[in-house]
């Protein structure tokens, strides 16, 4: 029974870091990279993207709306408020719409599941048929620093968590060298400017970002971004093949500077991600 519920729990937390926009890819698609009569075009484009970058991570939070689709294995969707001033904190509400996590969950009694970030630990809140297997606990603690003890020892995992903020999308852009402004579009009723560009990991010079790339197997993917008139990043589109299929990943953001709240569950009811993987080793 506990070797079961410890699977369960390792289950959940490899949909939670879907969150981080990090996904490994096979055979991304491809772009033409700018000719010399477009460098000037593509210089004024990085000026833009810095700006938006800068002014994102200055609102230091919004609410977010995404959808993540990665192959046969799930789809999901989240919906809340993150903040990250100092460091990652938010409440999301993660639904889980199709395969076979979304299975799994609902072999638990429930596709949707609340997520807390606070700048220590995630955690995560389970239904009531996975209380019944933990001792009664709802929720699981996950500390960043213990998500080394996930199966096949993702590496870096809890730097990816702790800076899936906006802002990141604009960086992660910024190191493509393709990087092009694709014109003046609406995105929910807002005019914004569409940038797009195919990120290749070999080619990042940043080296934070590029050790979170090589950790998560990411040899390239295509990021699409719409900034409106405020410097402020509104929409992203990321998308990549990886070896369970296609993912993509859509998120629109707004009401920046949203006031953040993500309360620490009641140690009563949470139990701790490492301590199960302790019991798991003296699992028969």
């Amino acid at each position: 029974m506990q070797g079961r519920t410890v699977r369960r729990a390792s289950l959940v937390l490899a949909v939670a870091t879907a969150l981080t926009g990090v996904a490994a890819c096979t055979s991304p698609d491809s772009s033409d990279g700018p000719g010399k009569d477009d460098r000037a075009a593509h210089g004024r484009s990085v000026e833009a993207l810095r700006s938006a970058e800068r002014a994102t991570r200055r609102a230091a939070s919004a609410r977010i709306e995404s959808t993540t689709t990665m192959g046969s294995l799930m789809s999901m969707t989240a919906d809340g408020t993150l903040g990250w001033g100092n460091g990652i904190t938010g409440t999301l509400t993660i639904t889980y719409t199709g395969g076979t996590l979304a299975d799994t969950m609902r072999r638990l009694g429930s596709t949707s599941m609340e997520a807390r970030y606070l700048p220590d630990a995630y955690y995560a809140r389970m239904g009531e048929k996975f209380a019944e297997q933990t001792g009664g606990r709802h929720w699981i603690r996950y500390a960043y620093e213990d998500l080394e003890a996930l199966a096949g020892g993702s590496a870096h995992l809890g730097d990816q968590m702790r800076t899936a903020t906006p802002n990141q999308s604009v960086k992660l852009l910024l190191a493509s060298g393709d990087v092009r402004k694709v014109g003046e579009e609406s995105v929910r009723g807002r005019s914004a400017t569409h940038y797009s560009g195919t990120v290749a990991a070999a080619d990042v010079t940043d080296a934070a970002l590029k050790k979170q790339l090589t950790a998560a197997g990411v040899t390239s993917e295509t990021v699409d971004i719409w900034i409106d008139e405020r410097n402020l990043l509104v929409k992203k589109v990321e998308k990549a093949r990886m070896t369970t299929g296609r993912m993509t990943q859509t998120a629109h953001y707004g009401d920046y500077g949203v006031r953040v709240r993500a309360q620490r569950p009641p140690l009563s009811d949470t139990g701790d991600f490492e301590d199960l993987m302790g019991k798991r080793a003296g699992t028969s």
